[in-house]
């Protein structure tokens, strides 16, 4: 009822219809001031009203006034001049309840067609009191069903409307949750930056600083240690274009660091050689897993340079190892030493921002980090990753 195409074809379908009813069927009265009325509301539709039942569609308006008197009027004069005309009445209520702009309005609107129809129905009937007790009882039954149907569309309006309120008000909290959701993201990418800095750039700047140290002490010795102190010098022109190229790649695309063909195989085994080379702390690898996807093994990557990270810092240790391998249906990475070990404190995984994190870090994968004291003395990290169903079952 609020289409404006729907009121183009519904009045004017009604007034070809009774057109052509008072042309077949004239029933008395006279049928040439019937189908000059219906030629008036006709016009009247096309010149004002049309446009002000499209502006009540659009919400632009609620009532048009001119139109509405013309429909009254038009209806009560048509059965005064017919009665087949009073049938107009059938599209006349509709169009009071559309346009009365209120309730109570379109009530006595109702009524005043009612009254307005029924006396132009007792003329065309005769004007005896017979004829106005059949247009009285008539107008009272299309009276009736006009406020039950006039009720049921002000319902059916209304629920619209207030659909359209929650519609609106649900896009706007979608738009609200949209912008905390951001802001949300933007938090836990800036997290993640700080953590993807740490593991690369920081951890490999402070193995430029202690070779840096150690380069100092060497070159203020005996002339005899002159060529030890340059190994330790190309080993900081190595870890400074090793750290350029991590920088670039975090900014490119935040991945691990591989040379062209090399795997996580590879990469650990130069991790660990080049631990070696820095620290003197003698350092194995081991990997035994396939291809388990880019993201664990950004994972695990990462948990090897935070593990080797504290070895170097904290264990005064002689030997590390580095293992991974796969159990079951995940990954697990184990990193060992023989130095000194870790307190309680230090084995809490959120102490300090490191080990925090990679707890963090390996939560992401759904994983779980253990960090304590090794049986025959020093410290074991292990971090356990699950596979995904489907690279657990390429690599079974």
């Amino acid at each position: 009822m609020t289409s404006a195409r729907w009121w183009d074809v519904a009045f004017g379908g009604a007034l070809a219809a009774m057109a052509i009813t008072v042309a077949l069927y004239p029933a008395g009265g006279s049928v040439s001031g019937a189908l000059a009325t219906l030629v008036g509301l006709g016009l009247a539709y096309l010149g004002f009203g049309r446009r002000g039942i499209r502006l009540v569609c659009t919400g632009r308006t609620t009532s048009s006034v001119a139109f509405l008197v013309t429909v009254i009027l038009g209806c009560g004069v048509g059965a005064a001049f017919t009665p087949n005309l009073a049938t107009l009445q059938a599209i006349g209520f509709p169009v009071v309840w559309v346009l009365a702009g209120s309730y109570a309005a379109a009530v006595w609107l109702s009524a005043t067609l009612a009254v307005t129809v029924g006396l132009g129905l007792t003329l065309s009937l005769g004007g005896t009191a017979a004829a106005a007790a059949e247009a009285g009882a008539t107008e009272a039954i299309s009276f009736i069903f006009a406020m039950a149907l006039g009720t049921w569309m002000t319902r059916v309006i209304s629920a619209g409307e207030r659909h359209r309120r929650l519609l609106d008000e649900l896009t706007h909290a979608q738009g609200e949750l949209a912008a905390l959701h951001h802001a949300a993201g933007t938090s836990a990418e800036r997290e993640r930056l700080a953590r993807e800095i740490h593991d690369t750039i920081a951890q490999t700047l402070t193995g430029l600083v202690m070779l840096a140290q150690r380069t100092r002490g060497e070159l203020t010795a005996r002339p005899a240690h002159v060529s030890a102190a340059q190994t330790s010098i190309d080993l900081i022109e190595t870890n400074a274009r090793e750290a350029l190229t991590e920088t670039r790649a975090l900014v490119a695309a935040l991945s691990p660091v591989r040379e062209p063909g090399m795997g996580l195989a590879g990469t650990i085994l130069r991790l660990t050689d080049r631990f070696t080379q820095e620290t003197g702390i003698q350092t194995d690898a081991t990997v035994q897993v396939g291809d388990i996807g880019r993201e664990v093994e950004v994972v695990l990557l990462r948990c090897v340079q935070e593990g080797l990270a504290n070895v170097r810092q904290h264990s005064e240790a002689g030997a590390a190892s580095v293992l991974i391998e796969r159990i079951g249906g995940a990954v697990v990475l184990t990193v060992s030493d023989d130095g000194r070990g870790l307190g309680l404190a230090r084995a809490d995984p959120n102490t300090g921002f490191g080990l925090a994190g990679m707890h963090d870090r390996v939560l992401l994968v759904h994983g779980a980090l253990e960090l304590g004291a090794r049986q025959t003395g020093g410290t074991v990290l292990r971090v356990t990753v699950p596979l995904p169903l489907q690279t657990a079952i390429a690599i079974a």
